[in-house]
This record gives C-alpha cells, structure tokens and sequence, in this order.
C-alpha cells in the first residue's frame, strides 16, 4: 500500500512544516507508513499539472492512501476538489483529510459523503454542459472556426469520434479534468485521466489548446 502525503502552499515554508508534521504526527498516531511526500510551493490558482495533481492520479491505485492536512490543499474550486476526491474514491484510493477528519472518506459516513460528493459533482457538470452549449454557439456565431483541421490524420481509437467535442471545451478553457468528466459520461466505458492525457498529447491541436488551460 502506498501512502502519499500531499503538501501544498503558496510561499510560507512554516506552513510546510507544520503540515508535514501534522501528516508524520496523524501517521503515527494511526500506524500508518508515509511512502513518500509531494511537496508544491505555489499558489493554487496554477493549473492542475503544475500543482501536481495530475501525478497523484496516475500515482495511487486500489488500497492507496492520500493524506492531506484539510480540503483547501487539493484546491480553491470546489468542483475541482470533488472530481478529484470522486476520481481517487471511484479508483479505490482512501482520502484523509487530518483537519477535517468528517471529509475524510475513511469515515464512518463514507458512503454517504461519496453520495453527497457526487451529487455536487453532477450538479456541477449540467452547470458546465449548459455554459459549454452557450460558449459553443457564441463562438460560432462570431465566426470562430472550431474542431479537427480539414486533412488531419484519424485514428480507430475510443476517444476519435469524440476529438471535435474536446477541441472545442479545450479551446473554450475547460480543464482537461472537466472534459474527462464530460466526456466520460457519453461513452460505454469510462476512461482514465491519463487515457486523456495521452489522447491530448499525441495530437497537436489539442495539446497546445491544453497547456494553454494548464
């Protein structure tokens, strides 16, 4: 099991260490083996690779632990903060949040608060398909041309029929976690952030619409 304990501030190096005492203290205390630290010196308005948060995704699986000092660490937008927390829970990773142990998703209200996260989670998304719909249809209207370049190359993979769709939100400034989000509700199965990753790096367009948003 490995249990990542995630630091974030803005420039105070105290707070660093108060933090990761209260992690090491919190570990002790519960018979709980910090693996390893991610510390992140910077404000979090930065974008989620910036901030790291993409690593912990690709980093924790089933019977992982993120070990956090309360909710503001992960980030300031609330629905950044539950798709985060829905990703890790729906990847089987338990989250502790030692300063607000009643978020924590090892309470006893574990399932509960799952319900109550996703809930907010898919109140979020219909605020977000109906601003994308809005954004869409201004921005065709002012002439602004959107999706696959004429003569780009296709490929029979899952997230082609799709390609259009996620050019426009990235070109709109959703965060390619958002897009996941989305997207994932269309398709049979759904996918992995770091399927997304890959599927926006391999594509030109794509990728430099996304590091504009990261």
């Amino acid at each position: 099991m490995t249990v990542i304990g995630y630091i974030r501030v803005s420039t105070d190096k105290q707070d660093l260490q108060k933090q990761e005492y209260l992690l090491l203290k919190h570990a002790q205390q519960n018979n709980l083996q910090i693996t390893e630290f991610i510390n992140v010196e910077i404000s979090s308005t930065k974008g989620s690779k910036e901030r790291r948060i993409d690593e912990l995704l690709d980093r924790l699986h089933a019977g992982d632990t993120l070990l956090i000092a309360e909710l503001s660490r992960l980030s300031r937008n609330m629905f950044e903060v539950i798709t985060i927390i829905n990703q890790l829970s729906e990847n089987g990773v338990e989250i502790i949040f030692v300063r607000q142990p009643e978020l924590s998703t090892t309470s006893a209200h574990r399932k509960l608060l799952l319900a109550i996260y996703s809930y907010f989670a898919e109140a979020e998304r219909e605020f977000i398909s109906v601003r994308t719909k809005q954004g869409l249809e201004a921005a065709r209207a002012s002439g602004k041309k959107l999706g696959r370049p004429k003569g780009s190359r296709s490929k029979n993979r899952v997230l082609d029929p799709f390609r259009e769709q996620i050019a426009e939100y990235l070109q709109l400034g959703i965060s390619l976690n958002k897009v996941r989000e989305i997207i994932n509700r269309q398709v049979e199965h759904p996918l992995s952030y770091p399927t997304y990753r890959y599927f926006v790096l391999q594509d030109t367009e794509l990728r430099e619409s996304w590091q504009r948003t990261s």
